[in-house]
């Protein structure tokens, strides 16, 4: 990996994938998907509107970001949700993941689920809101590239 911040830093820097492409977190990054089946079996996932200052800022993807060096990308999913809402993280029970690897850097999705569609407020000033969607309704929104990207492999996930 080709980093902008030395490897000693807390992971919060941008890096060059073997793609040539830049990203957010100097050890990778991971996000948290929060799916919900409701008793309709429609399937819902927690989405977040990134704020218009951030990296691909104003579209709509998981809660995430930078990984730590000593993280895994569980603690890492969690950790950033945690800081991104009010989102009681430690109670959902994780049931896949899927890396999105890059060549030198990675992207981790920690899907986990939830057994209902809980009220999930915002913290910090990295999201303008949640919002509980149906999946087959994403189509409406403007996806974070990264996360649209992954979506076919993360459909069926979890």
């Amino acid at each position: 990996m080709s980093a902008l911040q030395p490897e000693s830093c807390d992971g919060d820097g941008w890096a060059f994938c073997a793609r040539g492409h830049k990203h957010w977190g100097v050890f990778g990054a991971s996000g948290l998907l929060v799916r919900h089946r409701d008793e309709n079996a429609v399937e819902w996932i927690l989405l977040q509107h990134r704020a218009d200052w951030s990296h691909h800022g104003g579209t709509w993807g998981v809660p995430g970001g930078a990984r730590r060096p000593a993280e895994t990308a569980e603690q890492a999913a969690r950790r950033e949700a945690a800081e991104e809402s009010d989102l009681d993280t430690a109670s959902l029970p994780a049931t896949d993941e899927f890396v999105d690897d890059h060549g030198g850097w990675s992207y981790t999705t920690v899907v986990v689920r939830a057994d209902e569609p809980i009220p999930v407020a915002t913290r910090g000033g990295e999201s303008v809101e949640l919002r509980w969607v149906r999946t087959d309704r994403l189509h409406e929104l403007e996806l974070h590239p990264g996360f649209a990207a992954s979506w076919p492999d993360l459909r069926d996930r979890g």
